[in-house]
């Protein structure tokens, strides 16, 4: 223990990356670093200093040098996902666009719930050079930037502009991040010269700290009335969220589906709660859900909600659901836990389902409604069988999902965002082990497959070395975004990419004719600014970053390249073409708002808006 008055004299950057590196969780009884690492590009605004400071600790904190600052994000949301929130990594950026190209990644992690630590560089305090390079001014608000625009999209936000600063901030950053309630990014801006500036800082500040995520109990009468409404179905249903698995809830939201035979349906974040073969699992819901799932919901009479906010591809945008049916919320978020006039249950999942379990003694859903729910799920897999089945038809999305699930190792963990392959996956993956499934579905952010498969990989070979991170990605989010594959090939953390090529933004050119509209500057061949279309070469691209790479043509050559990729060493690039408008999963879809024009000289448009519209009715007009 240090003397109370004994002090060490630190710049600002060195006491940060000091405190950081002295902050530990625990974790199933054994102590861990607390942050994992970091992400970084160095510039102006933090190469001197932070970047000195770093280099010091490269051992104890691993920086993992970025690409593109975005995709650092990324990479730090996917290693979260994999710590379920437990640790978090922080990503370093210079003043200027280094620093706001991170933005969308803080988005994507404040949506998901997600902790990340933003240290990031800013103009001087001292205004003396001013206008420095990159600085965006406001002429009538000097002390207005760039790194403000971050204040909508992190949960935690300060300006560093004295030394002693973090001695309250870092503490309030870190608390932010590991609150069940509150978890998101924080971001701490960083002036060039006071990153600089030395300050004697209380030798026990830093001091080893050993943190643990707090488990909010539910209030007693909350649990009362849930418990007095749930005893009263005849029609019970279970959403399972994705903070089921943040709260390690896993084995008790089975346990109290079990005990009670209330059928469970899983969110986008929530795919992987249940194995496929559970059968109390009934699948997916909403709009890219099954139809299994989404016809008990509509007949549901109490629906229990567990760590879900209930977001419109999960509700059918308030479709999904009878309009009388009752919704027990549990959530440790306040926000989350009242949506749409739900009686609310505030507290840790576990813990919550825990109460609900003990009272619920006495209490087994009807044997009618839990068997009509399992012939829906039996129906289900029929379809979904046919559906990733090989046969004589175009390569499809799903036929690629089928082949990697038969062939892929339970504990592998399934990366897939945005376009098309969310409900693909969504619908047709088959669960093998439970918490192996990231759809990124929150913020929906094309380009994070590769990224956050990239840090989900390095969380992986911090836990199951042995595993495998397997991405499916479309061309169109390929091409947004790749430069991960060369940082996954040069950090030695290997993924297996499967790029699935079906010509441009297909799924949103579906989106486009489902309305009524003809394609148009989606698929290349329907661009009119492009006047001679041709197709990237993905395997000689992915090639040039380093990775093994091989083109496919059917599901039987995927399922030979998926074998060698498993059997190599470094990262694995698997290329196929799939058709742009055969193969998709028609069945299993809610309805999804969706603006269409009211008016359009085009009668195909008009007809869409009123068929769209037909289903209006069915919302519910709760708040």
């Amino acid at each position: 223990m240090s003397n109370a008055h004994d002090t060490i004299r630190l710049t600002t950057a060195q006491a940060i990356i000091k405190w950081l590196a002295n902050q530990f969780i625990e974790i199933d009884g054994t102590e861990i670093r607390l942050c994992g690492g970091g992400f970084g590009i160095f510039g102006h605004g933090n190469v001197t200093c932070l970047g000195e400071a770093l280099n010091t600790v490269h051992a104890e904190l691993p920086l993992y040098r970025g690409q593109n600052e975005q995709s650092m994000g990324f990479a730090a949301a996917g290693y979260a996902k994999q710590w379920l929130r437990q640790r978090f990594m922080f990503c370093t950026a210079s003043a200027g666009p280094g620093t706001s190209n991170l933005l969308t990644s803080a988005a994507l992690a404040h949506a998901n719930r997600l902790p990340m630590l933003l240290l990031c560089g800013d103009t001087y305090v001292t205004r003396l050079p001013d206008p420095v390079l990159q600085q965006m001014e406001n002429f009538g608000d000097p002390t207005f930037g760039v790194n403000d625009a971050f204040k909508p999209v992190v949960r935690y936000w300060d300006r560093i502009s004295h030394p002693a600063q973090i001695i309250q901030s870092l503490p309030n950053a870190i608390a932010t991040m590991l609150d069940p309630a509150d978890c998101g990014p924080a971001f701490i801006g960083l002036p060039q010269d006071v990153q600089g500036w030395a300050y004697d800082y209380p030798a026990a500040w830093f001091e080893k700290k050993v943190h643990r995520i707090r488990r909010q109990a539910p209030d007693a009468t909350e649990v009362a009335d849930a418990v007095a409404l749930l005893k009263s179905a005849k029609k019970p249903m279970i959403i399972a969220g994705g903070g089921v698995q943040y709260s390690r809830a896993v084995a008790e939201l089975t346990g109290f589906a079990e005990a009670h035979q209330i059928p469970v349906v899983e969110t986008i974040a929530g795919r992987a709660n249940m194995m496929a073969t559970h059968p109390l699992n009934i699948g997916p819901i909403g709009v890219t859900g099954s139809n299994s799932a989404n016809a008990i919901a509509e007949q549901a009479d109490v629906i229990v909600a567990v760590g879900t906010r209930l977001q419109d591809f999960t509700t059918g945008s308030w479709t999904a659901f009878s309009k009388d049916a009752q919704i027990i919320t549990v959530n440790a978020g306040r926000h989350d836990a009242g949506k749409h006039m739900s009686m609310p249950v505030v507290g840790d999942a576990k813990m919550s389902l825990t109460a609900l379990g003990a009272a619920m003694t006495g209490y087994v859903a009807p044997d009618a409604w839990t068997s009509e729910a399992q012939d829906h799920r039996t129906k289900w897999d029929a379809y979904v069988a046919d559906n990733v089945a090989p046969g004589n038809r175009p390569n499809s999305y799903a036929m690629a999902i089928g082949v990697v699930n038969d062939l892929c190792d339970p504990r592998d963990r399934v990366v897939a965002a945005a376009g098309g392959l969310p409900a693909e996956v969504t619908a047709n993956w088959r669960t093998l082990e439970t918490g192996t499934v990231d759809v990124e579905f929150g913020f929906s952010c094309m380009g994070y497959e590769i990224s956050g498969a990239w840090g989900a990989r390095i969380a992986q070979v911090e836990r199951e070395p042995e595993r495998d991170t397997i991405v499916f990605i479309g061309d169109g989010s390929y091409m947004m975004l790749n430069s991960d594959i060369y940082s996954s090939v040069l950090s030695q953390k290997k993924l297996i990419i499967l790029v699935l090529d079906n010509g441009g933004f297909a799924v949103i050119n579906k989106l486009q004719n489902n309305s009524g509209n003809d394609s148009f500057n989606n698929l290349i061949a329907d661009c009119p600014t492009i006047p001679e279309p041709f197709a990237v070469d993905f395997e000689a691209h992915a090639r040039a970053q380093g990775a093994i790479a091989e083109t496919v043509s059917n599901p039987a050559e995927l399922a030979e390249a998926f074998k060698r990729a498993k059997a190599a060493d470094k990262t694995s690039v698997i290329c196929m073409k799939v058709d742009a408008y055969e193969g998709w999963t028609t069945e299993g879809h809610t309805w999804w708002e969706c603006g269409t024009p009211e008016v359009s000289e085009n009668a195909k448009v008009r007809d869409a808006h009123k068929d769209w519209e037909s289903s209006r009715p069915k919302q519910r007009k709760g708040v």
